[in-house]
């Protein structure tokens, strides 16, 4: 049983399986789907789409140079029949599968070797290039991180470290996004200055979205 290659994508077209056309001069076409047949009827470059062997191959994506792909071309050679060369192809053919399917692994491993270290190096490249986008903290907010981190215990630059990343996860800062000062107006003329906590979240003006409608005098 032969199993014939696409000639459009390059993938294996199982028998009576995909689309057979045939030319006006005798040429035969093999099609392993009707994706393939189409686009082969549009005229596309295979060599074009992501999706064909031949872009891949074009793009060192897949190995092209290789010992085990020889043993694939196909010879129009009559060969006799013979009981015993049939048994040792087809020992043969297990045996280079295995070894074709081992070199393509080794071979993705060092294509992709270092991708890690070229994503990051283009991660920091953008933020550098992109740190006024970034959210930070207000001056107030600042101003009270000394006594935030005394109470908790850490310093002042951890601090501001998490309270950044907070902000550009969730836009919600963990030390000042539930809590609001307040500054209260006395009868005897005194102000009186508390702090509340809300669960919402506060702009930049200092006011909080739940209470809004609060009687008092919003301060940072």
């Amino acid at each position: 049983m032969r199993v014939e290659n696409c000639f459009f994508c390059g993938r294996p077209a199982w028998p009576s399986k995909g689309i057979t056309f045939m030319r006006n001069d005798g040429k035969s076409f093999r099609f392993c789907r009707s994706k393939c047949h189409k686009n082969f009827k549009m005229k596309r470059n295979p060599r074009k789409l992501k999706w064909t062997k031949a872009y891949r191959k074009n793009a060192g994506k897949e190995m092209v140079v290789d010992s085990t792909l020889q043993f694939a071309a196909r010879r129009n050679v009559p060969v006799r029949y013979n009981r015993e060369l049939i048994a040792k192809t087809l020992k043969a053919m297990e045996r280079i599968s295995e070894i074709r399917s081992r070199r393509e692994r080794v071979f993705y491993k060092k294509r992709m070797a270092g991708k890690r270290a070229r994503e990051l190096a283009a991660a920091r490249k953008l933020v550098s290039e992109n740190q006024h986008l970034l959210p930070r903290l207000r001056a107030s907010e600042k101003k009270r991180l000394p006594e935030l981190a005394a109470e908790r215990g850490i310093s002042v630059e951890e601090l501001e470290r998490e309270e950044l990343a907070a902000l550009r996860t969730s836009k919600k800062s963990k030390a000042f996004g539930g809590e609001v000062r307040r500054a209260h107006l006395r009868v005897d003329g005194g102000v009186e200055h508390t702090v509340e906590s809300t669960g919402g979240y506060i702009d930049e003006e200092g006011e909080d979205d739940d209470d809004e409608d609060d009687d008092g005098m919003d301060t940072d």
